[in-house]
């Protein structure tokens, strides 16, 4: 699965999705979506409108990608998580087909999550894009709209090396005549969203204009008021398309999204005295605004459990780190984990100074063991080291 090993893992050829889809009798076609994409903020997006639909009184599904403790966790309902004979069942009755086709782990999951949603009779579901948009398995949907959250630098290796080449592989899901939304914008993205909206003739709608302030997140990010502009943005259109989504549903949702949806990983409070602090931050977009939030935090000394992926470009990441924080180096437990050796010596060219360890666990519990209770200790640096501390 990419998630562990990375580029062998990825395939960029959408037919074998597509005859997937119809060898399950095209289960896509049998609800109605959202399709959310983006560099930073789509999962959040994600369970933040899912909450809401939940709030409702929609039976919603909710498909999203990777999963930090229990791979169920990619495939809700009404953020009950998929069972366990559901999954065993489906493999059993469709291995043959798998093998032949030699399927990837993202496709079969796809597959296994249309599949599921058809069976469940669900009014909605939330796709979350796995990476880029245009080649994604989940591109096979019509959704209701389409929403894109940003664009960073992120994935470069597969989606191209300028911002404007990655944003047309997110605007790969956009749509004819679908409406899109667009969370944020530079003059680069905006002008290759317009050019492909026009082609689709799809309506566009920038969340700029949307005040989020009269609304609060369980998720305490400082980053989520961009998510909440972007799921307002989402649901008015929503509205005007017939879905009946009251001010009410909004409040509430936003205030029940995790214990609706049961995310994880997003500015997420372990425990306190000493506070620790985790997030799947992972890029140079996501991480400075969580690096700019750690700095308005109270505590005596700073202790960050850091690990990151190999296949990922350091020196825009490292520079935001702050140098007057104690770091605990460690390797993710997967084949694309960067050795701590190996990032400890890279830290070192930007002035930051701490200790490898052999494992995540390891870096966690020194920090844990140094730490005052008048400290914070944060864990980051890449979903897997999250997923490893969770």
């Amino acid at each position: 699965m990419y998630q562990r090993v990375g580029q062998a893992a990825y395939k960029a050829n959408f037919e074998p999705t597509i005859k997937l889809a119809a060898y399950l009798n095209n289960p896509e076609k049998s609800f109605k979506s959202i399709h959310v994409a983006g560099t930073n903020g789509k999962g959040s997006t994600s369970h933040m409108l899912a909450s809401i639909f939940q709030e409702a009184g929609y039976k919603t599904g909710l498909y999203t990608s990777p999963h930090l403790k229990d791979f169920r966790e990619r495939i809700k309902v009404n953020g009950k998580m998929i069972s366990k004979e559901y999954i065993s069942q489906f493999v059993a009755a469709h291995k043959p087909y798998f093998e032949e086709n030699n399927l990837s782990f993202f496709e079969m999951t796809v597959g296994l999550a249309f599949d599921y949603f058809k069976s469940e009779k669900v009014d909605i579901v939330i796709v979350e894009v796995g990476m880029g948009g245009r080649l994604d398995s989940t591109n096979i949907i019509n959704p209701e709209v389409a929403v894109i959250t940003n664009i960073g630098l992120d994935h470069t290796q597969f989606l191209g090396n300028t911002i404007k080449q990655i944003a047309a592989e997110k605007a790969g899901i956009i749509k004819n005549n679908t409406p899109v939304i667009i969370g944020e914008t530079t003059p680069e993205t905006k002008d290759v969203f317009e050019e492909i909206a026009l082609q689709k003739k799809a309506a566009i709608t920038y969340t700029e204009t949307i005040d989020e302030k009269n609304y609060v997140s369980d998720l305490k990010g400082r980053y989520q008021q961009k998510n909440i502009r972007t799921v307002l943005a989402s649901l008015k259109i929503l509205n005007d398309l017939g879905w009946n989504i009251s001010e009410e549903n909004i409040t509430n949702g936003l205030l029940k999204t995790i214990k609706n949806t049961g995310l994880l990983g997003r500015w997420q409070i372990l425990q306190e005295q000493p506070k620790v602090i985790c997030d799947t931050a992972h890029n140079k977009e996501g991480l400075q605004l969580v690096i700019a939030q750690l700095a308005n935090e109270q505590f005596k000394k700073l202790h960050i459990v850091f690990g990151v992926v190999s296949d990922k470009d350091l020196t825009p990441v490292l520079s935001l780190f702050p140098q007057n924080a104690i770091y605990y180096f460690c390797k993710p437990n997967i084949p694309r984990g960067l050795d701590a050796s190996l990032l400890l010596s890279q830290a070192r060219g930007f002035g930051l100074v701490g200790e490898e360890y052999i494992s995540v666990s390891k870096a966690y519990e020194a920090a844990k063991k140094a730490a005052r209770v008048t400290d914070l200790i944060f864990v980051g640096g890449s979903t897997f080291v999250v997923a490893e501390v969770l």
